[in-house]
C-alpha cells in the first residue's frame, strides 16, 4: 500500500437488520482524494441473499445512521445535503420510503449535525440528537459574540471545540413528518444515545452533567415532560460510576448499559449490566446497574466498535469484547451466561439483529490485517459475506499478512506474555539487510491486533520490517494489565508511565530482532501517537538504540496535560496524586524532564486543533529540543484534530504518511535505497 491508494479506500459500517430480518441496511464510506471529503452512501440487500446490494442514496454527501421504521417500509437517515446560505453544507433528517410509493421526505435541517436516530415501539415517533446552540451563536459576526460563562470542567471536546454553550439533546417529531423538532431534555447536561421505552412513552438515554467526580448517569424523560425536581428528566443510576449506551429490552424489563463503577480509576474494564426499566411513573430510585459480564475480566466496550450493548429479539444481549487482539461478539443472558457468537482472529466493529425470537438475524462488519471492514449476515446459523466494497483497494494496495509473535518480557515471577505483530515488506529477503519500524498504540486503554491498519501497511511497502505489540497498560486483557502503569501513588500503586510499558516494547524489539537476524540494529525507528507518541519521546529521551523518532499528537508534559487537556483534571485518575499537589510526580513521568537526554533525530507531528493533547505540548518538547541543539523537526497541519491519522481530510492524511516515510527513509536507508540528496 502506498499513500495515494487512500483513493480507491472503502470501508463498510452500522449494519441495521430490519424488524422482519428480510433484509439489512449499511452504510458505505468512501474517500475522495480529488475533492479532498469523505462520501457516503447507504445500501441494502436482502439477508437471504436472494438479491444483490443495492444503494438507496446518491453518496455524493455523507449519508449515514440508517433506522428501520417497526413497519419496515421507511428508513430514516441523517445527512448533509441541506444547504446553508452561503452554498456550505447543512446537517437534516429524512425518511426515505423503502418497498413502498413515495419520495424522500426532509424531517429537519440542523446547524449541528444529527445523530442516534431511533423510532419508537409503536411508530409514532422519532427521537434525535443534535447539539443545541446557546445565545452566544445569536450573532454570525464573532467579534460580536459575548463572552463564554465557563463554569465546569470539560467544556471543549477534541474535533468539536467549545461545547459548553452547546450541549446534546435528545430531541422528538413525529414519525409522519407532520411536526417539528422539539427539545426532551432542555439544560446543560450532555444527553446522548437514546433508546425508547417498552410502550412509547419516553426515552432513557446517557445523561452527562459535568459533575467533578466525572460520572455519567443513565436518565429517563417522558415525551409529556415528566422530569424530576430541577431537572428535566429523572435519574436512574445514582451516580456512582460512568454508564453509556442504554437500550431497553424488547419485553421492556431491563435498560442494559456499559460502564464502569469507580471513576476515580481510569482506565478500567468496562462490564455490561442491567437495571430494572421503568413501568409507570415515577421512575424508580436510583440505583446501581447488576453487572453481567463480570466472570470475563475483558472490557465489553471496544474502542472500534461502533455501537454498544444491543438486545436480541430473544431477549439475550450482544455485546463486543475485545481478547488479545480481537474483539469478538458475544450474547449475554440476563442471568449472566456467555456465549460466543462471532470469534476467530478478527475485530467485529457493528452489529444488528432482528427478526423473530425463534430465529433472529445478526448482521455485523469485521476486518482483519488484509481486509477493511466488510458486512456479513448469518442467518440459521449460516455466515455469509455480502460486501466486498474493499476489493479495488485490497487488489491494488496487496496488503500482507503479519506473524504473531507471543513475547516474554520481565524476568521470574514478574515475567508477562506480550502480544506482537510482525509485518514483513512483500519483497521481503532474509538475505538482504532490512530496517525495522516499532510501532506504538495510543490509549494506553486500547489494542492493536487482527484488523486493517493502513500505516502498517504503506511502512512494509516501503521497505520496513513493522512491528506493533499490547504492551502492560493496554486493553485486551485482564484489569490488572491495564493498572499495570497506574501512577506508583496511585490507591492502586502501580509503576506510572515509561515504566514497564517501555519495559516491553523493549522485549519486543529484542525478540524480533531474534527472530530476524537480517534486521539491521542501526537501522531502527519507533513512532506513536497520543500515548504512542508519549511512549516514543519517553524512549528517545531514555535510550540511544533508534535511529530516528517519529513522535504525533504526544503527551510530552503530563503536568500542563492536566490541565490544558479537553479532559483536564481526569488524568490524576491514572496518575494518582492532584497536579497541584505533588506536581513533581507529573513532572517526573513527562519527557520534557528529559529533554537534555534526548540524542535521536526526532520528527514531530501536530494538529493545530488538537485539544486532547494540545498543539503546546509539541511545541514545549520542540522549543526545549532546539535550544539544546537537538536534531529535531516539527510539523503542524492546520485545520486538524486529535484524530488526524484516522479522519484528517484525505490530502492531509497522504501528505502526513508521505512525511513519515521520507523522514524514515532519510535517516533509516541509504541514500541509494531513500533516495536522499
Amino acid at each position: 500500500m502506498t499513500p495515494t491508494d487512500l483513493d480507491l479506500f472503502a470501508q463498510t459500517s452500522d449494519p441495521q437488520v430490519s424488524p422482519d430480518g428480510a433484509h439489512v441496511a449499511w452504510v458505505v464510506q468512501q474517500v475522495d482524494v480529488d475533492a479532498n471529503v469523505y462520501r457516503s452512501r447507504i445500501w441494502v440487500a436482502p439477508t437471504d441473499g436472494s438479491l444483490e446490494p443495492r444503494p438507496l442514496t446518491a453518496g455524493t454527501e455523507r449519508d449515514s445512521n440508517p433506522r428501520w421504521h417497526p413497519s419496515g417500509h421507511t428508513l430514516a437517515f441523517t445527512s448533509k445535503r441541506a444547504r446553508q446560505k452561503d452554498g456550505s453544507s447543512k446537517s437534516s433528517l429524512h425518511l426515505l420510503p423503502f418497498a413502498v410509493p413515495g419520495e424522500t421526505v426532509t424531517l429537519a435541517e440542523a446547524d449541528e449535525a444529527f445523530s442516534s436516530p431511533t423510532f419508537s415501539p409503536d411508530g409514532s415517533w422519532l427521537a434525535v440528537v443534535t447539539r443545541t446552540r446557546g445565545s452566544h451563536y445569536d450573532s454570525d459576526e464573532e467579534g460580536r459574540r459575548p463572552p463564554r460563562r465557563i463554569d465546569h470542567l470539560n467544556y471543549t471536546l477534541n474535533g468539536e471545540g467549545y461545547t459548553i454553550d452547546r450541549p446534546q439533546h435528545v430531541y422528538v417529531t413525529a414519525a409522519d413528518g407532520s411536526g417539528k423538532l422539539r427539545n426532551l431534555t432542555p439544560g446543560d447536561a450532555d444527553c446522548a444515545n437514546p433508546s425508547w421505552l417498552a410502550d412509547s412513552t419516553g426515552v432513557v438515554f446517557e445523561a452527562n452533567e459535568f459533575r467533578d467526580d466525572y460520572a455519567v448517569d443513565i436518565g429517563m424523560t417522558r415525551l409529556r415532560g415528566d422530569g424530576a425536581g430541577e431537572r428535566p428528566y429523572a435519574l436512574l443510576t445514582n451516580g456512582t460510576g460512568m454508564f453509556f449506551s442504554p437500550t431497553v429490552s424488547p419485553d421492556g424489563s431491563f435498560i442494559a448499559v456499559v460502564g464502569l463503577l469507580d471513576t476515580g480509576v481510569i482506565p478500567q474494564n468496562m462490564h455490561v449490566g442491567v437495571l430494572d426499566a421503568p413501568t409507570a411513573n415515577p421512575a424508580p430510585a436510583p440505583a446501581e446497574p447488576r453487572w453481567l459480564t463480570t466472570g470475563w475480566d475483558r472490557t465489553w466496550a471496544p474502542f472500534m466498535c461502533g455501537n454498544g450493548p444491543q438486545w436480541s429479539p430473544d431477549e439475550t444481549i450482544l455485546a463486543g469484547v475485545e481478547d488479545r487482539g480481537n474483539i469478538a461478539l458475544w450474547s449475554v443472558t440476563t442471568a449472566g451466561e456467555l456465549t460466543e457468537v462471532v470469534g476467530g482472529d478478527q475485530s467485529v466493529a457493528g452489529w444488528s439483529v432482528g427478526g423473530p425470537p425463534e430465529s433472529p438475524v445478526l448482521a455485523f462488519t469485521a476486518t482483519h490485517p488484509t481486509q477493511p471492514p466488510e458486512l456479513f449476515v448469518c442467518v440459521d446459523g449460516q455466515t455469509r459475506q455480502v460486501t466486498h466494497v474493499s476489493e479495488p483497494f485490497v487488489a491494488a494496495a496487496a496488503p500482507v499478512a503479519p506473524r504473531h509473535l507471543l513475547v516474554t518480557s520481565g524476568e521470574g515471577e514478574g515475567a508477562v506474555e506480550v502480544d506482537a505483530w510482525i509485518y514483513l515488506p512483500p519483497d521481503f529477503d532474509p538475505a538482504s539487510s532490512w530496517p525495522l519500524l516499532l510501532n506504538i498504540h495510543g490509549g494506553p486503554f486500547t489494542q492493536y491486533g487482527n484488523y486493517f491498519m493502513d500505516e502498517f501497511q504503506m511502512q512494509a511497502r516501503a521497505g520496513y520490517v513493522v512491528v506493533c505489540s499490547n504492551p502492560r497498560g493496554g486493553s485486551g486483557r485482564d484489569t490488572a494489565w491495564a493498572h499495570s502503569i497506574l501512577g506508583p501513588k496511585h490507591k492502586l500503586s502501580g509503576t506510572g508511565w515509561g515504566s514497564v510499558d517501555y519495559d516491553d516494547v523493549m522485549a519486543v524489539l529484542d525478540a524480533t530482532l531474534a527472530e530476524y537476524p537480517c534486521i539491521d540494529t542501526d537501522r531502527l525507528g519507533v513512532l506513536g501517537g497520543s500515548y504512542g507518541g508519549y511512549l516514543t519521546s519517553w524512549i528517545v529521551t531514555h535510550t540511544d538504540r533508534f535511529a530516528a523518532a517519529c513522535s504525533e499528537r504526544a503527551a510530552n508534559n503530563l503536568l500542563s496535560l492536566e490541565y490544558g487537556s479537553d479532559i483536564a483534571g481526569e488524568f490524576h485518575a491514572e496518575i494518582g496524586p492532584r497536579f497541584y499537589d505533588d506536581p513533581d510526580e507529573y513532572a517526573r513521568m513527562s519527557p520534557t524532564t528529559w529533554v537534555k537526554d534526548l540524542n535521536t533525530p526526532l520528527m514531530i507531528i501536530h494538529s493545530d486543533q488538537d485539544l486532547r493533547c494540545p498543539v503546546d505540548q509539541a511545541s514545549q518538547l520542540f522549543v526545549s529540543a532546539k535550544q539544546l541543539g537537538k536534531d529535531v523537526e516539527f510539523w503542524i497541519f492546520p485545520g486538524e484534530t486529535h484524530e488526524l491519522s484516522r479522519s484528517g481530510t484525505p490530502v492531509h492524511r497522504i501528505q502526513r504518511a508521505d512525511l513519515i516515510t521520507e523522514f524514515f527513509d532519510r535517516h533509516l536507508k541509504p541514500r541509494s535505497e531513500g533516495g536522499a540528496d
